[in-house]
């Protein structure tokens, strides 16, 4: 799968993506990530891409043109404004809808992905309207820009990729896949400082195991996130 990542900071970008599962299947060819510098496509000597909001207000906002034509350039398809369901384009914003994992699922079904990082107090609202694909958040609260968002997003995608994860299956028993959390763990030593492993889990038996897991997930969701059982 190949990510975009359209941005005022492209250099943000080398830690996160340094590390970890998703540079090792970089390096594997499971995925490709591509760095675009929004102000590759600014035509002033101060490479500008915000100005002020009409009507009044604090801060600026992040003009459409660069936008506009930086992903028209990456994609020259969208210029008469031919869409492809296997190629996305997500605008980062506060005002967007919030980012699951059964986003991260649909997300991981295309072919390519192209993440808008917002910046300033926002992004004019054609980039939402007439690029944007869908308009995600990350969360109930409001980042600096969009570029951790990014991060989370291909992140959250990527793991799902086959020959990412070592372990593809794990990525189907885990927190959200079924509704509910993943269940508590333990591992090595059975007693540390006096906590000890629940006796089920060393017992051998699986269907009991299976079962004391399911039960502990549940209560564990009611007790963390009761929202996810309503």
């Amino acid at each position: 799968m190949k990510f975009h990542l359209l941005t005022i900071f492209p250099g943000f970008f080398e830690g996160p993506f340094r590390h970890g599962v998703v540079s090792r299947a970089a390096d594997a060819g499971a995925l490709s990530i591509h760095l675009h510098d929004l102000r590759d496509w600014t035509h002033d000597v101060h490479r500008s891409v915000d100005d002020r909001p009409f009507g009044g207000g604090e801060g600026m906002l992040m003009k459409p043109a660069p936008i506009f034509d930086a992903v028209e350039t990456i994609w020259p398809e969208r210029k008469d404004g031919t869409r492809n369901d296997r190629k996305k384009v997500i605008l980062l914003s506060a005002q967007g809808r919030k980012f699951t994992q059964s986003t991260a699922r649909e997300l991981a079904g295309l072919d390519e992905l192209l993440l808008i990082c917002g910046r300033y107090e926002g992004v004019d609202e054609r980039v939402a309207e007439h690029l944007a694909d869908d308009e995600l958040s990350i969360g109930d609260y409001v980042l600096s820009g969009g570029e951790l968002g990014a991060a989370v997003i291909i992140d959250a995608v990527a793991r799902l990729l086959p020959g990412v994860v070592g372990n593809h299956d794990s990525t189907v028993n885990e927190s959200f896949e079924n509704g509910i959390l993943d269940c508590p763990q333990w591992t090595r030593p059975a007693d540390f400082r006096g906590w000890k492993v629940p006796e089920v889990l060393m017992g051998g038996n699986h269907a009991e195991i299976r079962e004391w897991r399911r039960r502990a997930a549940l209560e564990k969701t009611g007790r963390m996130r009761p929202d996810l059982l309503a």
